[in-house]
């Protein structure tokens, strides 16, 4: 694919990096330029591009108001939405008019409805608030209200609304649509008001809703336009806190908004690493105020100098009562005696530059929003434009209106948990491991768990691998469950190497009893071959239809479809260590050999590359054959080697590199041939090498896995609206190959896998053995029939 350049910036995307979805952000960006295109005033192409759509006229009004107050709010972003709106109903050949100050500009009409043109929307991006007003509006309310409102639009041939708000506003909006034509019929009785042609020009009425809040409650979308905003203010104001109560050593509560949602609280106690949070979803349970208390004194024991707690506004206690600043405040001075100081950060939220995010979104969904319209019949329902992960999409407006008040209504009666499903859907992700333990298992749990719960999963620990599935050993893990579990070796979870064909029945039993939706097996070979006889039962159990994915996690590396296992470069380091110490016995004692036996099954992955870190001078391994021959060639090697000024030798052997050259039998060779010019020692370093703390990179190779298997499985769940999995690519092995990682389903890895010995057929390694000889000083020749090529480097820059 060539690189394409976008007029506005100097942006260039070098080859390989465009698709689709980019070249549509260069396009809008193309037409979101400060003035006009040459080409808006060629009236075929604009048909061209819009195939043919007739021009209308767009009218745009943002309208917001407090339930609690009702009072006109604005927030940042919305100008975005505003200037896409425009300048993209303006290119598709639209006339736009702007509604000044809400629903009481359209009842009012006269100045307040203006026609928008390109420069109007200029040098607004920045800006926060709405440049256009918003007010709240009583004669809206009353039908009557509604008939002047109707006669303004119809005397100026507006038949499409786009209107930017709360559940309110669009509640407001989509009956102003239902009542359309009994509006036009009051006019026209009326006399003089409006004329039947202009009635039956304007016969029906389309709209489209953009949803604008700080609090991000509204059901059907991810994100509302402002909410990324608000967070940014809040974080700048934890940030210049944290400074002060660090030197003061002290304890701060802050109040942010949000009424019955608590999702500003919650991201922002995620965020900021903060001691405690209230929401309204989920209240504390009894006795939380000694909980909480505990819990910052334990923080100042363990050297934290400052106590943060976040407060939603609307938080409560299981018996309705409001959580304040106050009320927490008073109980942390009185019981532990900190330093306390409370902070409502209040309409700071809602002001301020809007956040990047804020402003590609709000131009998103005024782009959307357009195209909504352009495709609109008198019988398409009304619509909302909502974002779903980083797709634009749209949903049936009162559907989504009603569902978001079912969640204050459910909050009013006090049923927090039916409030916290109606949020989203409940997913229960079941977490196991499977194998020999190794280092790294606890960070992809942990990663897996964390991410899980911000994805408003419920993330269950199954213990001790399939048998555990089998036993129903199943808890539920919270965020604080894996607190510090990246630096630990080993399995918290427990693990086994037991297959589950065994204990099909009671496995599926115990999914169906548990509500399991997914599963994340984190393991070696035996979690691979367990993956795979969870998807040949499905055709006989159904409960196992579910989406699941193996994270391979061995020190053996030996899982297909991938390069790396987690647990291998902890496992290697461990042998490297060991083994320089023993060279420097050896350089001690003089005239020495070291004959160092590894794990990895069949698999030479470890003796190979440890032998690579090491310095060994032969490393064998089941993938290489070899015979008496090669052994006497090596000896040979080493009694050459004591000539020289280097009088010791390292021989790695693979435990299973050959059943009747043991290691025992190595040592017994290489004593005997080497009587009188060097001596031998043997160590098999066992289960050493399945512990100690994991390494940079198998805690971080660890993290990542756990947080690409989870939001994979989060995808695969949302990508039929239901949990049913029986396709083969929805159960994969997420490895990683070359220069990505990637989803493989189990069932294509059959070919490539030697099941008797329980290694992939091709390893990547294997290419890396003559480099070990060579540097061991053998004289063999290099295959260089695949060395790396020159290539151009991938780019993109952006000038501004």
């Amino acid at each position: 694919m060539q690189g394409i350049k976008s007029n506005v910036c100097g942006i260039e995307f070098g080859r390989n990096l465009i698709d689709d979805n980019l070249k549509w952000f260069c396009w809008l960006l193309d037409y979101l330029i400060e003035l006009p295109p040459p080409h808006l005033q060629q009236e075929s192409y604009i048909r061209e591009v819009m195939r043919g759509a007739k021009a209308f006229t767009l009218t745009f009004y943002p309208t917001f108001s407090s339930r609690k107050k009702n009072r006109p709010l604005t927030l940042s972003g919305m100008n975005a939405a505003v200037r896409a709106t425009v300048r993209v109903g303006i290119y598709t050949g639209a006339k736009v008019y702007f509604v000044h100050e809400g629903y009481q500009g359209l009842v009012d009409g006269g100045d307040n409805i203006r026609q928008a043109t390109w420069e109007s929307v200029s040098m607004m991006l920045q800006l926060g608030g709405t440049v256009i007003g918003s007010a709240r509006c009583q004669d809206f309310r009353s039908k009557e209200g509604r008939a002047k409102a109707a006669c303004n639009l119809v005397k100026l041939g507006i038949t499409n609304l786009c209107v930017i708000g709360g559940d309110g506003s669009l509640t407001g909006a989509n009956e102003f649509r239902n009542e359309w034509s009994e509006l036009l019929q009051i006019l026209l009785k009326a006399g003089r008001t409006i004329l039947h042609k202009e009635a039956k020009r304007s016969s029906h009425l389309n709209i489209v809703g953009m949803v604008g809040s700080i609090d991000n409650d509204f059901c059907g979308t991810d994100m509302t336009i402002g909410t990324d905003s608000a967070l940014h203010r809040i974080m700048e104001v934890v940030d210049a806190i944290t400074t002060t109560a660090q030197s003061h050593q002290r304890a701060f509560i802050l109040e942010v908004m949000g009424r019955h949602c608590g999702y500003l609280a919650l991201v922002t106690a995620l965020a900021c690493g903060a001691d405690w949070v209230f929401i309204p979803e989920m209240p504390p349970d009894e006795g939380w105020q000694d909980h909480l208390c505990r819990r910052l004194t334990y923080q100042r024991k363990i050297g934290n100098r400052l106590n943060v707690i976040i407060v939603a506004e609307g938080a409560l206690d299981r018996h309705g009562k409001p959580i304040t600043c106050d009320i927490i405040k008073n109980l942390v001075t009185k019981k532990l005696s900190f330093d306390t100081r409370a902070t409502i950060l209040g309409h700071v939220q809602r002001g301020g530059t809007p956040s990047a995010f804020d402003r590609i979104l709000g131009s998103r969904m005024g782009v959307e929003a357009v195209m909504a319209l352009l495709e609109a019949t008198p019988d398409t329902p009304a619509c909302v434009v909502s974002l779903s992960g980083n797709m634009a999409v749209r949903l049936p407006l009162m559907e989504c209106v009603q569902v978001t008040k079912e969640v204050t209504k459910a909050m009013a009666e006090g049923r927090f948990e039916e409030a916290v499903k109606l949020r989203g859907n409940n997913i229960n992700i079941a977490i196991m491991n499977v194998g020999a333990p190794c280092a790294g298992m606890n960070a992809a749990v942990r990663s897996a768990v964390r991410i899980g719960i911000l994805q408003g999963h419920n993330m269950l620990a199954v213990h001790d691998g399939f048998d555990g599935l089998a036993n129903g050993t199943i808890e539920p893990m919270t965020w604080g469950y894996v607190g510090g579990w990246t630096g630990k070796g080993g399995s918290n979870l427990g693990t086994k190497r037991s297959l589950p064909a065994s204990m099909i029945e009671e496995i599926s039993l115990n999914i169906a009893k548990f509500n399991i939706h997914a599963l994340v097996i984190i393991g070696g070979f035996e979690a691979f071959l367990g993956g795979l006889e969870l998807v040949t039962a499905r055709e006989k159990y159904e409960e196992l239809c579910i989406p699941l994915v193996v994270i391979p996690a061995t020190v053996s590396n030996n899982v297909p479809g991938s390069d790396f296992s987690i647990g291998a470069d902890t496992a290697l380091n461990t042998i490297t260590t060991t083994c320089d110490r023993i060279k420097q016995s050896a350089a001690g004692t003089k005239r020495r050999v070291f004959i160092i036996e590894t794990m990895g099954g069949n698999c030479g992955y470890l003796a190979t590359m440890a032998g690579l870190a090491a310095g060994a001078d032969a490393a064998y391994i089941y993938e290489e054959r070899f015979g008496i021959h090669d052994l006497e060639t090596n000896v040979e090697h080493l009694l050459e080697k004591m000539k020289t000024t280097v009088k010791r030798g390292l021989i790695l052997r693979n435990e299973k590199c050959n059943a009747n050259y043991t290691t025992d039998f190595l040592f017994s060779l290489y004593s005997e041939e080497g009587k009188g010019v060097f001596d031998c020692r043997k160590n098999v370093l066992g289960h050493m090498q399945q512990g100690g703390t994991p390494t940079p990179f198998d805690r971080n190779f660890g993290t990542k896995m756990g947080a690409k298997a989870v939001l994979w499985l989060t995808d695969k769940l949302k990508e039929s609206g239901r949990i049913f999995a029986n396709t083969p690519d929805s159960a994969c092995v997420l490895g990683m190959k070359k220069r990505a990682t990637l989803f493989q389903p189990l069932s294509d890895l059959k070919e490539d896998t030697d099941f008797e010995h329980r290694i992939p057929k091709t390893q990547w390694w294997l290419k890396l053995r003559p480099i070990l000889k060579i540097l061991a000083k053998y004289k063999i020749s290099l295959d260089t029939s695949e060395t790396a090529t020159m290539e151009h480097i991938q780019f993109h820059w952006i000038l501004f």
